[in-house]
């Protein structure tokens, strides 16, 4: 994140929304998507139309040749997070779904900011790539169906994240068996004095290379599929405020979870043997099975159950 960028959503968050300089007032959020590669969270301030219950942001990357990374990042993940400021001065959170407009709506929808805003013609203006328009839609959590949704949703991804942490930690074991057997083999050579060519048979730098894009694949699954969690967990709360003691919990977990794989990464770019990168994803393997157990007791009942609606 540029310095720039940073410094806004500094001031965005200290005042309310409000922010000085070449954005001073601007009607400004900030957004933050889940990196298409990385699956670490990125916030960036946009400016941002109201159109009912939804917003309009402009990937106009002040008419540069290419779409801004953030446009990326939610075309590969729609689940994002908006800050916005209130009238009260505070900034409000809430998680939205991003839905990039198309054809003659879009096209109305930038025609309609250029003449609010002459700058956005000057954008378009200045670069052969159509500037996307991005429609914001605040997620409702009020709808049971929706409560249905993010259950099933919430079991299914952990399902998954369960599956590719298996797969990973058996891949780590055959790398490891592999290592041991290359020593081996490379000792017999010494002593039988064949030891050229003797490890041909094993493409461990190769072995290594393929785990670490598979746990760092996994890794970034993990930081987007905490990411989205928090988002929503703000609107949980407020629909089911007696979950409130539980959702802190998860927040404090997700942040130990977060620890726990920044060590992991840090030991695959160390080039750590497998054996030692096979301890860490078994302590990472264990708070998860911990944390996505006590995550689905306590949500999943609550999200599912038909809710009476008290008599008038």
């Amino acid at each position: 994140m540029s310095d720039f960028n940073q410094q806004v959503i500094e001031e965005f968050r200290a005042n309310g929304g409000r922010v000085g300089g070449m954005f001073e007032g601007a009607a400004l959020l900030l957004l933050t998507t889940t990196g298409a590669r990385s699956g670490r969270p990125h916030t960036n301030p946009a400016v941002y139309v109201r159109d009912g219950a939804r917003l309009h942001v402009f990937a106009s990357n002040v008419g540069g040749p290419k779409h801004p990374a953030w446009f990326h990042n939610l075309s590969a993940d729609p689940h994002v997070t908006v800050e916005l400021g209130t009238p009260d001065g505070t900034v409000e959170r809430f998680a939205a779904t991003a839905v990039v407009t198309e054809g003659e709506e879009r096209d109305r929808l930038y025609a309609e900011q250029a003449d609010r805003d002459p700058g956005f013609a000057t954008y378009q203006a200045a670069t052969d790539r159509i500037i996307p328009v991005v429609a914001l839609h605040r997620l409702d959590l009020g709808d049971p169906a929706r409560h249905r949704a993010i259950a099933g949703h919430l079991v299914k991804v952990h399902a998954e994240l369960r599956a590719e942490l298996t797969t990973l930690r058996e891949g780590l074991d055959s790398a490891e068996a592999a290592t041991e057997a290359e020593v081996t083999g490379e000792a017999e050579a010494v002593v039988t004095g064949e030891a050229e060519g003797a490890a041909e048979s094993v493409d461990t730098p190769a072995l290594g290379r393929r785990l670490a894009r598979h746990c760092l694949t996994f890794c970034g699954a993990l930081h987007a599929h905490h990411h989205n969690e928090d988002s929503v967990f703000d609107l949980l709360e407020r629909e089911f405020p007696e979950l409130a003691d539980s959702l802190d919990r998860m927040r404090e977990e997700h942040k130990v979870v977060a620890r726990t794989v920044e060590e992991l990464e840090a030991l695959l770019t160390s080039g750590a043997a497998p054996a030692a990168l096979r301890a860490e994803v078994d302590r990472l393997a264990t708070r998860l099975e911990e944390h996505f157990t006590y995550e689905e007791a306590q949500l999943v009942p609550a999200l599912t159950r038909t809710r009476t609606v008290p008599e008038t």
